[in-house]
C-alpha cells in the first residue's frame, strides 16, 4: 500500500515550511556585515541574556538548524545555542565560549549555515575539543564534545569570530558558493 498524504500531513507540512520560512527572516543573511564582526564579551548575566539565549534557541528551532550565534540575529554577544539531534532534545546554551583544547585528529566534513542558505561546503575541524564557557546564570560550564558536536561548535565560535564556512573552504568550493548566493540573490529581487 502506498503513502498517500493526507489534507492534515499537507497543512502540518505547510505550517513548518512558513515557521522555517518566518525564522530564516529573523537570521541575518550573508552580505549583512554584522555576520563578519567579533562579537563581544557578555558581562552581565541578567533576565534579558537568558531571554536572548531562549529566544535564539527557539529561532534555531524554526529554522530547522542544530546552531545559532548571536551575530546572527544581529547582537554582537558572545553566545552561541546549539542542539546535536537537529532539535529534539535539550538547547545547549553557551556564554563566553573558549576552546582550551583541541585533539590532532582532523576531518573533513559538509557544512551549511542559516545565513548561507543553499550553500554547502567542505570545512575541515577538529574532531574532539573541550571549551569552558559559562551558562546565562554566570555558572562556568566545561564542555568536552566530539564528532558532530564538536563541529557544530567550532561553527558556531567561528560566527562569533566573524569567521562564515566560506573562510574555511578551498577556493573553487567559495567561488561556486558565492556564484550560488548571488545568483539566488538575484532571484529574490
Amino acid at each position: 500500500m502506498a503513502d498517500v498524504e493526507t489534507a492534515d500531513d499537507a497543512a502540518q507540512r505547510a505550517e513548518i515550511t512558513a515557521r522555517r520560512n518566518a525564522a530564516l527572516q529573523a537570521i541575518r543573511q550573508w552580505g549583512d556585515p554584522v555576520l563578519k564582526s567579533r562579537a563581544r564579551d557578555v558581562g552581565e548575566f541578567d533576565e534579558r541574556l537568558r531571554t536572548e539565549l531562549d529566544v535564539m534557541g527557539s529561532l534555531m528551532h524554526e529554522a530547522q538548524g542544530v546552531g545559532l550565534a548571536a551575530n546572527q540575529v544581529g547582537t554582537l554577544h558572545r553566545v552561541l545555542v546549539y542542539a546535536v539531534d537537529g532539535g529534539a532534545g535539550p538547547v545547549r546554551k553557551l556564554v563566553n565560549p573558549v576552546i582550551e583544547w583541541q585533539g590532532d585528529e582532523v576531518e573533513v566534513g559538509q557544512e551549511g549555515c542559516l545565513s548561507l542558505p543553499g550553500v554547502h561546503v567542505d570545512v575541515e575541524r577538529s574532531v574532539h575539543l573541550r571549551l569552558r564557557a559559562q551558562d546565562g546564570f554566570g555558572k562556568l560550564l566545561v564542555v568536552e564534545a566530539s564528532g558532530f558536536e564538536a563541529r557544530i561548535i567550532q561553527h558556531e565560535m567561528d560566527h562569533l569570530d566573524g569567521v562564515l564556512i566560506l573562510d574555511r573552504t578551498s577556493r573553487d568550493q567559495r567561488k561556486q558558493a558565492l556564484r550560488e548566493l548571488r545568483a539566488a540573490m538575484a532571484d529574490d529581487a
